[in-house]
């Protein structure tokens, strides 16, 4: 690994004759990166959020969030007006009223299947499931935010059902993510295990302080949606910033030519990356945005 740097350090003087690169986008996590504990994106940021896209660089909010949670952040985009959600499961257009551009779903026969196999390997484990039109629980699925709307029930027949609205109006849209809790185990041992068990039906990570696991389509994640955007409009991972906190964060902030850790991060966040910069209480992210603004527009 290289050397660990911090955003309060001064920035290195480029050679003589070079400038140092100026990204042209910034792709930033939201819980635990941008917003602070209380979920709210401080002025600074705001400011900095701001000053990014006056000097032409796009910001890509890149969360494992719904697009039903994007409120707290829907008045900060600017350009493009698009954010990742759900880990990658789909591109939503913020300014359209959270559109869906672009979902990447996970299939139900494999989310059948990861319901399965980690219930058998890890008894007490409850789900959830998060569609395009909707939100599905078990009973004993923690309350958590709650969509009033939700239907209830075990989710293999919620899974088993046809994807389409049925006589009670009950939607099955395509699945986004599947959720699964456990009451008792920790956080990255829940996730070991669940691995183990289902891997090879999606792509499984977490992203919460409990044992709160979030599963994906094989192969879908923050960075690989970052890149289909990135790929479109010819920016290459050299020109890409990103923040992270969090296990679903790693495969993003590897992918990215510049990754930054929060000084909160979780361990493995903070041995992937060479950068750091100040927790997300802190203004962690504003910190570096306003240093690369600083060299954009000397």
């Amino acid at each position: 690994m290289g050397t660990v740097t911090s955003a309060t350090e001064q920035p290195e003087t480029p050679a003589a004759g070079r400038t140092a690169p100026i990204p042209r986008l910034i792709a930033t996590d939201l819980d635990g990166t941008l917003l602070r504990d209380d979920k709210t994106v401080s002025e600074r940021t705001v400011a900095a959020l701001a000053a990014a896209e006056a000097a032409g660089i796009e910001v890509f909010f890149v969360t494992g969030r719904p697009a039903r949670w994007m409120d707290v952040a829907s008045a900060h985009v600017h350009g493009h007006g698009l954010a990742i959600c759900a880990n990658g499961a789909a591109v939503v257009d913020l300014r359209g009223g959270g559109r869906f551009v672009e979902v990447r779903p996970l299939e139900r026969a494999d989310a059948l299947a990861v319901v399965e196999l980690v219930r058998a390997a890890v008894p007490g484990t409850s789900f959830a499931v998060e569609c395009t039109t909707g939100f599905h629980y078990e009973p004993e699925y923690p309350p958590y935010q709650l969509d009033p709307h939700a239907t209830v029930g075990p989710a293999e027949e919620f899974l088993a059902g046809a994807p389409v609205a049925g006589e009670d109006g009950e939607s099955r849209g395509p699945i986004l993510k599947l959720l699964a809790h456990h009451p008792e185990l920790a956080p990255d041992a829940f996730l070991a295990l669940a691995r183990t068990a289902a891997g090879e039906h999606g792509s499984i990570t977490r992203s919460s302080p409990t044992a709160l696991l979030e599963v994906s389509g094989l192969g879908v994640s923050k960075a690989s949606t970052l890149a289909g955007y990135c790929a479109e409009h010819g920016i290459a991972p050299e020109e890409v910033v990103a923040f992270g906190d969090m296990p679903n964060d790693l495969e993003m902030l590897g992918w990215a030519g510049t990754s930054y850790a929060m000084a909160n991060a979780h361990p493995e966040v903070l041995a992937a990356t060479t950068h750091r910069t100040a927790a997300n209480n802190e203004d962690g992210v504003a910190a570096v945005i306003e240093r690369i603004v600083r060299v954009a527009c000397p």
